[in-house]
């Protein structure tokens, strides 16, 4: 069952989580760790992160130095397909234009495909460290809309250089990312909400937020998308802070304001565990009222945080 058919089904707000594949060298298990402690709340859909490879220089004899690629994570083929398996749960792997050429993803689709897995999260992916600003590779995607074209193809049966293949009997379906505080490089809200609105029509059958911590701006954002002609459903994405360096790093990181309420209080902490209790409460409250508004799901962003996401998910579900 597809994403969008999971929440449609749905009587009241669904719930779902996102994870971070481990690094190289690292097993599965605590990343089935964290499901476990989070099946009790019947997630509609789980996302898997991807990373594309980056530029590394490595020291030569000489005082030369080499470039060369690295990836640092397993692909979210293979651990969509080991969660999948395992848990028979619907799971959405992060398609990337960053890092990959159009053949590349032709090939992720068509292992994909194989596997079973049809729904996916279409994104453009950030610039790598060494770009000032985003370069596809050559022979690559620009834009996630470009990629969606790309993907729209392929359920034709079109492959990246024009020949036929059989048509697929089960299409992939999938979301994108929106920005209630704006996308960094969107010169404005009307123009990023003019861009969600073309993903839209190019088929995104729902968006998943960017992390924030101020519900009117979510609210604001859904209003003015609905004004614009959005339609599809529009599910916020939550993360709970647990460390005191949070409150500096996440605003840095992500582009997102803190409201004026939770940093006069972030500003009373003196300890990592005042930190993660606020953190709790803050997103419970964010949580009760979102419901209150008759979201459609509540995705959380687990990575570092599995243990409270758990416990909010015990005051709402």
């Amino acid at each position: 069952m597809s994403v969008i058919e999971q929440i449609n089904k749905r009587d009241r707000t669904a719930f779902s989580i996102e994870l971070l594949p481990p690094l190289k060298g690292k097993g599965i298990d605590h990343l089935y760790a964290d499901i476990e402690q989070l099946l009790e709340f019947d997630p509609s859909f789980v996302n898997i992160t991807t990373h594309s490879s980056e530029w590394v220089y490595k020291e030569l004899e000489g005082g030369l130095f080499q470039r060369q690629r690295l990836r640092r994570r397993p692909g979210t083929v293979a651990v969509a397909a080991a969660i999948h398996n395992k848990y028979k749960l619907t799971v959405v792997p992060h398609i990337l234009c960053s890092g990959f050429t159009r053949e590349s993803t032709e090939y992720e689709l068509l292992d994909l495909q194989f596997l079973g897995i049809y729904d996916l999260l279409v994104l453009r992916g950030d610039k790598a460290k060494d770009q000032k600003t985003f370069e596809p590779e050559a022979d690559g995607n620009a834009h996630a809309i470009d990629l969606q074209k790309q993907i729209n193809d392929f359920n034709q049966g079109i492959f990246v250089d024009g020949s036929e293949m059989i048509k697929t009997k089960t299409p992939f379906h999938y979301g994108v990312a929106c920005y209630p505080e704006k996308h960094e490089e969107a010169p404005n809200m009307e123009t990023d909400l003019y861009w969600l609105k073309q993903k839209q029509d190019a088929g995104a059958e729902y968006a998943v937020t960017q992390l924030f911590y101020d519900n009117e701006k979510y609210f604001k954002f859904v209003k003015r998308a609905r004004e614009t002609g959005i339609t599809i459903p529009i599910i916020p994405g939550l993360k709970p802070f647990k460390k005191l360096s949070q409150l500096s790093v996440i605003p840095k990181t992500f582009k997102v304001d803190l409201p004026q309420a939770l940093a006069s209080e972030a500003m009373k902490l003196k300890t990592d565990e005042e930190a993660k209790a606020l953190g709790i409460e803050w997103c419970v409250n964010q949580c009760k009222e979102l419901v209150k508004n008759g979201v459609p799901c509540l995705h959380f962003y687990t990575i570092g945080a599995t243990d409270s996401v758990k416990a909010i998910a015990k005051q709402i579900y």
